[in-house]
């Protein structure tokens, strides 16, 4: 049996001598945070019900909590982290869709529907990215906001 470093590392938290004790939280790694919020977002509606079953209101406040979650997820990464650009895109595509949903001068199903679209499709581009970028499978109605697979030029 061979243990890895990195194993190892991960699961020394702390050394004690009779005069004092040191210790300390080991980073969590970038692939659990990216599948944490991949998880959250899992379970948002906003997302991908179809807009016709949806609240204004509670769109908006599961925006409000999205954008939360990935402010908490940017807070837990490291600053060179390759998740952070996506996490923020993805956050200043929930404060689009908040600002934009405020301005009322178009029809307000056909504003909110057109910004929440724009909201989608930003967040499945940047799902896929972080997907494959750190091995992560999307699973549930999640994957119905990824990108569409290119049709074979056979089929055209």
């Amino acid at each position: 049996m061979k243990v890895k470093f990195k194993d190892l590392v991960s699961r020394i938290t702390g050394i004690s001598v009779p005069v004092f004790g040191l210790s300390w939280q080991p980073p969590e790694s970038e692939r659990k945070v990216v599948r944490d919020v991949l998880v959250f977002l899992e379970d948002r509606r906003a997302l991908y019900n179809d807009f016709a079953h949806e609240i204004e209101e509670q769109v908006s406040e599961s925006v409000l909590q999205i954008r939360s979650e990935l402010t908490n997820a940017i807070r837990r990464l490291p600053d060179e982290s390759k998740a952070t650009a996506s996490f923020r895109a993805m956050r200043a595509a929930c404060r689009q869709y908040l600002d934009d949903t405020q301005v009322r001068d178009c029809p307000r199903f056909f504003g909110a529907m057109a910004e929440l679209g724009r909201l989608r499709a930003t967040f499945g581009f940047h799902v896929a990215c972080l997907a494959l970028q750190y091995g992560i499978d999307v699973e549930g109605e999640l994957t119905t906001i990824l990108p569409a697979e290119p049709v074979p030029d056979d089929v055209l």
